[in-house]
């Protein structure tokens, strides 16, 4: 019966989801493109399709490597990747060209999903994380299409929320073939909300093996050339709330190194105009990405272009992490610490709380209360580059001992198609 009331509420909702898409197509004209694929009108895909979805653009770089290495085992294979927003889509696009195909998930009414089923005929979906959608899940069941939850994480506070709707998640739960866990706590929640012991496996967390393609070395090492000379911090990430924190701090950094450049790169791209915006009345000089290739000698750099975070990162010295400095959660520290440099965040990181609980167990990365707090740690690490080396090492260390959850996963998936 919840099922049922849910359906019907994701219908009545839908002509208010596509005004409100629709509306925020004038900032961003990209979420306007291919909008009838978000009703399941996707292109027609043959062969054996693998479907792969990943809500956003933090999901689909966890992918990355996972889908590599699809392909590498079975090359006769279509990835289908899907996501809800652009910018997942577009970073997919940048990481895979025309090596695999692209759509917007469907929206969760009956329809779109039946739709969408219809014309990809996947034979197995790889949902990434926890993006959990009842109508996606059990009509894909109903088609004997195995789903596996991958790299699967589920906070204290989202499994109470699934025991208060039981009766909905309790059948959508045992509706999936496999989870592959992060960390115990994960999979003793999945447990408790309904899927089988014998369907989860603690595998680890497949972000622990990102890997930086040599094309995005390569730009890195380029960019940074053209900084020699200069401290570089990058804030990466951000979210409304912190820009104008960070910017403060950037303050307190020049006033003891005036050379210092910070490299400030939200999260979101229909952003970008109004960040600038925030830098120039601050009386920062600004150069942006998408017009310059190179800073020059801006104060601040903004990376207003797509894809590019994991180049950034790797040109710069000191990374913040975004999402911390207020109640978002944070986002993924694992990627500047592939580069080997140190992390820094908020207090704010239960999005990824096994990933900063490991970092922080072997001092790879620092919490800050605030933006003053994080100013004195950059300064003090601009002017000791031993600390800043054995730091990063450090970082860079926990990364490559918790490597390996990657062929677990994929093994898991071979294994039970």
């Amino acid at each position: 019966m919840l099922h049922f009331i849910y359906s019907q509420l994701i219908r009545l909702l839908l002509p208010f989801i596509l005004v409100r898409l629709w509306w925020h197509g004038r900032r961003a004209p990209e979420l306007r493109r291919n909008w009838y694929q978000r009703l399941g009108i996707v292109p027609r895909t043959k062969g054996s399709v693998v479907w792969v979805h990943a809500v956003s653009v933090g999901e689909t770089i966890a992918a990355g490597p996972m889908v590599r290495r699809l392909l590498a085992r079975d090359p006769g294979i279509t990835i289908l990747m899907t996501a809800m927003t652009d910018t997942g889509l577009a970073q997919a696009r940048k990481m895979f060209g025309d090596r695999v195909r692209y759509a917007y998930a469907p929206y969760d009414t009956p329809g779109s999903i039946r739709r969408f089923l219809k014309r990809a005929r996947p034979r197995i979906l790889v949902i990434m994380e926890t993006e959990i959608w009842p109508n996606m899940i059990r009509q894909c069941r109903a088609l004997d299409v195995p789903i596996f939850l991958i790299n699967a994480r589920l906070s204290e506070r989202s499994a109470q929320g699934y025991e208060r709707i039981r009766s909905l998640a309790l059948p959508v739960m045992r509706s999936i073939s496999w989870v592959a866990a992060q960390a115990e706590k994960d999979a003793e929640r999945f447990c408790r909300i309904g899927v089988a012991p014998s369907k989860v496996a603690v595998t680890g967390s497949v972000k622990f093996d990102v890997d930086i393609p040599e094309n995005v070395r390569r730009a890195s090492l380029a960019l940074r050339a053209t900084l020699a000379g200069r401290a570089v911090w990058i804030a990466g990430s951000t979210h409304e709330g912190e820009d104008v924190q960070l910017l403060e701090a950037h303050r307190k950094v020049l006033a003891a190194h005036p050379e210092a450049l910070l490299i400030l790169v939200p999260r979101h791209p229909e952003r970008f105009g109004s960040v600038a915006d925030k830098i120039e009345k601050a009386g920062f000089n600004l150069a942006r990405r998408s017009a310059v290739a190179e800073p020059g000698d801006a104060q601040v750099y903004l990376g207003d272009t797509m894809g590019e975070l994991m180049m950034l990162y790797g040109a710069s010295d000191m990374a913040f992490v975004g999402g911390s400095l207020i109640e978002r959660g944070g986002h993924n520290p694992l990627e500047p610490a592939a580069w080997g440099i140190p992390v820094f965040s908020g207090p704010h990181v239960f999005n990824f709380e096994t990933i900063y609980q490991r970092l922080l167990d072997d001092s790879g990365v620092k919490l800050v209360a605030n933006a003053e707090e994080l100013a004195a740690h950059i300064v003090t690490l601009i002017d000791d580059v031993g600390e800043r080396k054995a730091i990063g090492d450090r970082a860079l260390a926990v990364v490559e001992k918790n490597r390996g959850a990657l062929g677990k996963v994929v093994d898991g998936i071979i294994e039970r198609v």
